[in-house]
């Protein structure tokens, strides 16, 4: 089945958008000593062509961008930022597009929790502000290129991106063909105009990355729990008891271990366990991240 010129166009797009934001990311990882891995990247430690990461289920996600705290082409590292990108023309598919993102994103947030790691979504064309918001209320950064910043760039380069649902295949084809056959320094010209435009909102994404990953460990807590088990069929009863139970009628049966440790930068993490053993595993991998 041939290729739908708009799906092409689609793709277009996106390789600009990653095109323009790997830089930043290349950067930042070698000023950081991390890692950062991309579909364009030949790596042993993994297999195939896609960047494929397990969550807890056994569940495989193909994601964009991720950087890596110890990861080097042999050794896989641990994941410190996700980053997802993605293009849409209409906001009647944006509240997917960010599902689809949350989906593929959030079961390595949930596996990967101990080292807390950034969420990022560079998104491009139109999406409405309630999936914009969906994203952020969840823990994403978004760097966000509206639809007009597109075209902007693209008519500084003599090539009108101006489309809708009616536009003919053929106005299409013939916008792929003038992209794909423009030279490396006229798309370079296009992608210096979006940055140059976005220049605000890629450094914002940027130095927010950057505080995640420089933040500093400001307070452990570590709080062993000892008491008995009361077990109760109602909200009442669990209120009588409350009533009369004193906190001085002894430690009892140890219980587990909390641990809630506060990093200067507002992050949180918390964990629980049995025994010391874990303990001393959990405080020792936040150390190194």
């Amino acid at each position: 089945m041939a290729e739908s010129p708009s799906h092409k166009f689609g793709q277009l797009i996106g390789n600009l958008l990653e095109e323009l934001i790997e830089p930043f990311l290349t950067e930042f990882a070698s000023r950081n000593g991390l890692y950062l891995d991309h579909q364009k990247n030949s790596r042993a430690a993994r297999k195939g062509k896609k960047v494929t990461w397990e969550d807890t289920y056994g569940n495989l996600h193909d994601l964009d961008y991720v950087l890596e705290r110890g990861g080097t082409d042999a050794v896989l590292g641990t994941p410190v930022a996700f980053i997802e990108v993605a293009w849409r023309r209409y906001t009647k598919h944006s509240r997917n597009k960010a599902q689809e993102i949350q989906g593929a994103v959030l079961p390595l947030a949930e596996k990967y929790q101990w080292s807390n790691p950034f969420l990022g979504a560079v998104l491009a064309g139109v999406f409405s502000e309630g999936s914009l918001e969906q994203l952020r209320s969840l823990g994403f950064h978004v760097l966000y290129f509206s639809y007009d910043s597109i075209v902007a760039a693209f008519a500084s380069g003599k090539i009108d991106v101006v489309f809708d649902e009616s536009t003919p295949d053929a106005t299409f084809r013939r916008c792929v063909k003038q992209i794909e056959k423009l030279s490396a320094s006229a798309m370079q010209g296009i992608k210096d105009h979006l940055g140059n435009v976005n220049k605000a909102n890629i450094d914002k994404f940027v130095a927010t990355l950057k505080e995640r990953i420089d933040r500093m460990v400001e307070q452990v807590v570590v709080i062993p729990l000892y008491g008995h088990s009361n077990k109760f069929a109602t909200i009442d009863d669990a209120l009588r008891f409350l009533d009369t139970y004193s906190v001085y009628e002894g430690c009892g049966d140890f219980r587990k271990y909390e641990v809630l440790i506060s990093f200067t930068n507002g992050d949180r993490v918390e964990g629980s366990f049995k025994d010391e053993v874990k303990v001393r595993e959990f405080l020792q991998f936040v150390a190194k991240q």
